[in-house]
């Protein structure tokens, strides 16, 4: 069975307010819930979960780039490989290579030649009073 359908103007022409109430009622952008795309995150959000559903919310992603960090020795690791005899002795003096950062916590009393990356201040003085050298990789 067809059903035709008019127009709700047509049905409400010769009624003053067209079915609004009072015409206060129709006044303002607080009827409308606010002017233009206000309220879009809030009460208008059925229109923006439909029409625009990108619009808010994390798109992509953040690449977040790790820092190397260099392996690090203390001298008194190294003065307990030479203890247990884990280094050679080439000379006078023994050898340790390292691919990190020799860092001057302990003493050593050993004559050691030390091939790192990196050394700290205190870990080159210490190394040369024990007699010993250093060398950077």
């Amino acid at each position: 069975m067809v059903v035709r359908k008019d127009k709700k103007v047509k049905k409400l022409r010769g009624k003053r307010r067209h079915g609004k109430g009072n015409i206060k009622n129709r006044r303002g952008a607080g009827n409308r819930g606010g002017r233009g795309n206000a309220g879009l995150h809030k009460h208008k959000w059925s229109y923006t979960v439909k029409y625009e559903p990108d619009r808010y919310g994390n798109r992509g992603f953040v690449r977040h780039v790790k820092k190397r960090e260099l392996p690090s020795i203390n001298l008194w690791e190294i003065e307990r490989l030479i203890v247990r005899g884990e280094c050679p002795k080439e000379g006078e003096l023994y050898v340790f290579e390292f691919p990190g950062k020799v860092l001057g916590s302990g003493n050593i009393s050993f004559p050691v030649l030390v091939k790192a990356k990196r050394f700290t201040e205190k870990a080159k003085n210490k190394i040369e009073e024990g007699g010993g050298k250093v060398e950077l990789i």
